[in-house]
C-alpha cells in the first residue's frame, strides 16, 4: 500500500492500529502523521489524545501499555512514536532494552481505542527482523521516498491551490529550479508567495524570480543550462552574481564540474536503457535533478562532456596551484566552452 491508498482508507474511515512510516521524505511522513491526527482526534481532543513518544528514551513497552490503557476524556488515543530505531538494521541505543516481543504480542490484538504511529528514520527497514513482518501482516507499512519528476511538479502545484492561489503554467518549475527540491523549503516558500500574491492571486515566474532566493546549487545548474544553450553572457551574470555572494571560486568550479559529471553518468545510464528512477537510485539524486541533467545531456555528445571535465579537472590544479587567477581561469573556461 502507498501513502494515497492509505489516506483514501482514512478518509472512508478503515483505521490500521499500527503504522510504520519510513524513507527519506521526512517532510511527507509529518504530513501524513499530521492528516491522521486530522482526522482521528477533534481539535479540542489533541492535547488529551494526541501522545508523543521517543525510543531513544523511552522502551517500546512503555508505548504498549500506553496503548493498552483506556483513554480518559477522549473516544480515541494516537501515539506518535519517533526515533523507532528495532525496526531498522542499525543497532538500539544501549541505554534502552526494547523489548519488541511485546510490540509483538500487541498487534495480535491491538486496542480498539489506541492508533500507533511509528515515524523510522531510515530509508528501509530490516526485513529479517521478525517485527518488520510482524507490522508488515498486522498493520500498514508506508514508505515515503522522493517523488517523481512530473509529481513534485503536481505537489507544488496542489500546495499553491491548497494556500489558496493559483500557479501559473510553469510557475512550478521555476520555483523547484530556484528553491531546489527540498520540500520543507519548497513549502516556506509557497507560503511566501500565496501571503505575497494575496486570497485568489496568480503565482507566476516573475513574483518566483523576485521573491525566491536563488542558491548556490541552483545557480550553478543555471550556468550549466546557459553554457549548454551558448547563453554566454547569461552565464557569465550567473559567474559574477555568485562572485558578488562571496563564493569561492574553486567551489564554484568543483560545482560546475560536479554537474557535468551527473549529465555524463545520466547519458551513460540512459544509454543502457536504465529508467529515471533507477538512474536516481545509482546516483543517490532527486529524480527530478536526474530529469534535467538528463535533457541537458541530450545537448552534448559523451566525448565532450569527458572532455570538459577533463578541462575542469586542469582548471582545479592550475587554481590550486596559483598557476592562474581563480576568475580569470572560471571566465576563460567558460569563453572557451562557448567557442
Amino acid at each position: 500500500m502507498d501513502a494515497k491508498a492509505a489516506a483514501k482508507d482514512i478518509r472512508q474511515g478503515k483505521i490500521s492500529p499500527l503504522y510504520v512510516l519510513y524513507g527519506s521524505e521526512k517532510f511527507r511522513m509529518n504530513e501524513f502523521a499530521a492528516f491522521l491526527e486530522e482526522h482521528l482526534i477533534a481539535k479540542e481532543d489533541r492535547d488529551f489524545a494526541v501522545i508523543p513518544f521517543d525510543l531513544s528514551e523511552t522502551p517500546v513497552q512503555a508505548v504498549v501499555e500506553e496503548a493498552e490503557t483506556v483513554p480518559f476524556m477522549v473516544e480515541r488515543k494516537l501515539l506518535l512514536v519517533r526515533d523507532a530505531s528495532l525496526f531498522t538494521a542499525g543497532k538500539d541505543n544501549a541505554k534502552i532494552e526494547h523489548r519488541v516481543e511485546v510490540l509483538s504480542d500487541y498487534m495480535q490484538h491491538p486496542a480498539e481505542f489506541s492508533v500507533i504511529v511509528f515515524m523510522v528514520n531510515s530509508d528501509k527497514l530490516d526485513e529479517r527482523k521478525k517485527i518488520v513482518k510482524t507490522v508488515k501482516t498486522a498493520g500498514t507499512v508506508l514508505a515515503f521516498n522522493p517523488l517523481g519528476a512530473e509529481e513534485l511538479l503536481r505537489w507544488v502545484e496542489k500546495g499553491v491551490r491548497d494556500r489558496g492561489c493559483e500557479p501559473a503554467q510553469g510557475a512550478a518549475a521555476v520555483l523547484v529550479a530556484n528553491a531546489g527540491t527540498g520540500l520543507q523549503g519548497l513549502s516556506a516558500e509557497m507560503d511566501k508567495l500565496c501571503l505575497f500574491a494575496g486570497k485568489g492571486g496568480i503565482v507566476d515566474a516573475a513574483a518566483i524570480e523576485s521573491l525566491v532566493h536563488r542558491g548556490t546549487e541552483q545557480n550553478v545548474f543555471t550556468l550549466v543550462e546557459d553554457i549548454a544553450n551558448l547563453r554566454l553572457d547569461k552565464a557569465l551574470n550567473t559567474l559574477y552574481e555568485l562572485l558578488k555572494q562571496r563564493e569561492e571560486p574553486i567551489k564554484i568550479a568543483a560545482l560546475i564540474a560536479r554537474q557535468f559529471r551527473i549529465i555524463l553518468q545520466v547519458k551513460d545510464l540512459s544509454a543502457q536503457s536504465y529508467s529515471q528512477g533507477q538512474i536516481a537510485s545509482q546516483l543517490g539524486l532527486h529524480p527530478y535533478a536526474v530529469k534535467l541533467a538528463g535533457e541537458q545531456a541530450r545537448k552534448f555528445e559523451s566525448q565532450r562532456l569527458r572532455q570538459i571535465l577533463s578541462f575542469l579537472a586542469d582548471l582545479d590544479y592550475q587554481m590550486k596551484t596559483g598557476a592562474i587567477d581563480k576568475v580569470l581561469g572560471l571566465e576563460m573556461f567558460m569563453l572557451r566552452l562557448g567557442a
